[in-house]
């Protein structure tokens, strides 16, 4: 049976409320939950960008549900403190806490005043940062010379079970890659001719069974509402790699301050006031073959769109 859960998005919305907005999606029938981890927002507009790890800790404690993050490894983070904070979390709240690890935004990993590596530069690295992670969960003392440096690094918390280690793709390429090392697939609403190419793709390379889809959406009791919600919070997430990679806020808000059409925006976000459409829509993408959905409305205010898709929503896909 797939699992529906909430994502909170830390660049939206401030993290005290995002820790109420998660307790209420609990209450209202999510059953699991995800959050971004960036230092910067994509957009002026949306204005927020909360510790993820901090707001990690505090959500775990006030709610049962499980959660994920999506994080960096390498140049904002070293991976000795993200195998740190994965360790603490998976060793106060046992087997409900789980990590995609990725290649990053140049939006939040300039502030190191590093160069912004190549993509295939930043694929190794990461792969680097996964394999010393992986060991210094399993307790090992590492030391490591590459592109990142560790020296005889030991995390002395060693949870118990292993926090599971996700891959998150967009593309094909990435995900095969990530297959020959993580414990499942992490990817966003794409046309479904597209995720099945993934998926297929995954599984063909030997990747593990669980895949985890993230779904953006924008849903509103009327459909301009949805529709203006959607242009004003998510035109600045439109555009494709290299841009979503290698840009800063100011240049994502000067790219999409005019000339996003609005059926772009339409095309990265399940936009609708109908709720029974949302429902259908949401259903066919998890029927590819997705055991968790997590399910991204792209509007800064949560509560309309909780109590709703938990009374109207939520049931049926169940």
């Amino acid at each position: 049976m797939t699992v529906y859960g909430f994502h909170a998005s830390h660049e939206q919305i401030s993290p005290r409320q995002l820790l109420a907005d998660v307790q209420l999606a609990e209450q209202a029938g999510f059953q699991a939950a995800m959050c971004s981890d960036h230092l910067e927002p994509w957009s002026k507009r949306q204005g927020h960008s909360g510790l993820a790890w901090s707001w990690l800790g505090a959500a775990l404690a006030t709610t049962e549900l499980s959660f994920g993050t999506v994080s960096a490894p390498g140049q904002r983070y070293h991976p000795a403190i993200v195998a740190q904070g994965i360790a603490t979390l998976g060793q106060m709240f046992p087997g409900r806490f789980w990590t995609a690890l990725g290649t990053g935004q140049y939006a939040n990993e300039h502030v190191t005043g590093e160069g912004w590596p190549r993509k295939e530069v930043r694929q190794q690295r990461l792969e680097e940062c996964v394999e010393i992670i992986s060991r210094l969960l399993d307790g090992e003392t590492v030391s490591h010379d590459g592109l990142v440096t560790v020296d005889q690094a030991t995390v002395w918390e060693v949870p118990d079970p292993k926090p599971k280690l996700i891959a998150p793709a967009i593309s094909v390429d990435t995900a095969v890659r990530g297959a020959r090392w993580a414990d499942g697939l992490a990817t966003v609403n794409q046309p479904p001719e597209k995720l099945t190419e993934m998926l297929d793709a995954w599984e063909n390379a030997g990747g593990a069974p669980h895949r985890i889809l993230q779904v953006h959406l924008s849903w509103a009791p009327t459909e301009d509402e949805a529709q203006a919600i959607a242009y004003e919070q998510w035109r600045s997430n439109v555009f494709t790699s290299p841009a979503n990679t290698d840009l800063r806020v100011a240049d994502y808000d000067a790219v999409s301050e005019e000339g996003v059409p609005a059926e772009r925006v339409a095309g990265a976000a399940l936009i609708s006031s109908d709720l029974g459409r949302l429902t259908e829509q949401i259903h066919g993408l998890a029927s590819l073959g997705f055991d968790a959905v997590y399910l991204h409305h792209i509007g800064q205010k949560q509560r309309g769109f909780i109590e709703a898709f938990g009374e109207k929503v939520l049931p049926q896909l169940r």
